[in-house]
């Protein structure tokens, strides 16, 4: 079985491609000079993927990425379909139709936030997503989605994962902090499972209003005076609320306050805010960062080997 990526993900795709035991095939992915996207799948690969099932490795993020990877699921169909033709008239140009079998990894999963219509007129961006592209996969894996309810009625599988197991053992072996905490009590469930694999207490960071213009954070039921604390999130965009927080864990005595996350979007300068503020900060590859040393590649491959299963 091939696993295929275009130009973002490769290096993840080949470390995917490695634990499945499986080729990597690379699509060639680039844009015309007008900014429109272009994919082609090399045609000494055809076989392989009319041959048995695939995996495609694609983010949909930024929007140029929505666009890439629904092209290069509809140039994978028409190889399975055999709808080959072309203009230079190379090679086969009509073929038997050898079915479904075309699965989606997605590392980052881009509009996830969008999950909710806060107002009249919006949609609800996260699920459009998701009807786009189940009209040209057989079945999708997700990386650490945001709140994963969004897409639970969608008319075709998809399996959410987490990386939270291997962002647990990169923290025990460099960090070992006494505390995991979530930036809310929302997102709890992560700390409580990186906690959990790690051996550590956790709790959730609460928001507290001093005045008219501050907001103290502190951790729910724990004392964190002398300790070494991680936050642990899905996501960390501009790093805002964690160098908040980080901020309130010290005035409160903790000794240390490291960030880690799955996916490291890192906007408008946060990592420079970051190292103002944090002693470290740890993310997956899910998207390419400087920060990003712990591999998603295994938890898209225990996603990817319960839909095959």
């Amino acid at each position: 079985m091939p696993v295929l990526s275009g130009s973002s993900g490769r290096e993840l795709a080949h470390s995917l491609s490695k634990i499945l035991g499986m080729k990597s095939i690379q699509i060639e992915s680039r844009k015309f000079p007008d900014g429109e996207g272009y994919v082609r799948v090399p045609s000494d690969s055809f076989d392989e993927i009319r041959s048995e099932s695939v995996i495609l490795v694609s983010n949909t993020f930024p929007d140029s990425g929505i666009m890439r990877t629904i092209l290069m699921l509809e140039a994978i169909n028409d190889i399975r379909r055999g709808d080959l033709e072309n203009y230079k008239n190379e090679g086969v140009q009509v073929a038997g139709d050898v079915g479904p079998g075309v699965f989606l990894a997605v590392p980052y999963y881009g509009y996830a936030r969008q999950d909710k219509r806060f107002s009249p007129g919006e949609t609800i961006s996260a699920r459009v997503i998701s009807e786009i592209l189940g009209r040209s996969c057989d079945g999708m894996v997700i990386l650490d989605l945001h709140e994963p309810r969004v897409l639970e009625s969608s008319s075709f599988p998809i399996h959410f994962v987490s990386s939270m197991p291997e962002i647990a053992q990169r923290l025990k072996e460099e960090v070992d902090p006494d505390f995991i905490l979530s930036p809310d009590k929302g997102a709890i469930d992560r700390a409580s499972e990186v906690a959990s694999i790690g051996g550590w207490e956790f709790s959730y960071l609460e928001k507290t209003r001093i005045d008219a213009h501050t907001i103290e954070h502190q951790a729910k039921d724990l004392n964190v005076k002398g300790k070494v604390v991680a936050i642990v999130d899905d996501m960390i965009s501009t790093g805002g609320t964690i160098c908040r927080a980080s901020d309130a864990l010290r005035r409160q005595g903790a000794t240390a306050v490291y960030a880690a996350c799955t996916h490291g979007l890192f906007t408008g300068g946060a990592l420079s805010r970051l190292a103002n503020h944090v002693d470290g900060v740890y993310t997956t590859d899910s998207l390419k960062n400087p920060r990003a040393v712990v591999s998603s590649a295994p938890a898209l491959a225990r996603g990817l080997r319960e839909m095959l299963d």
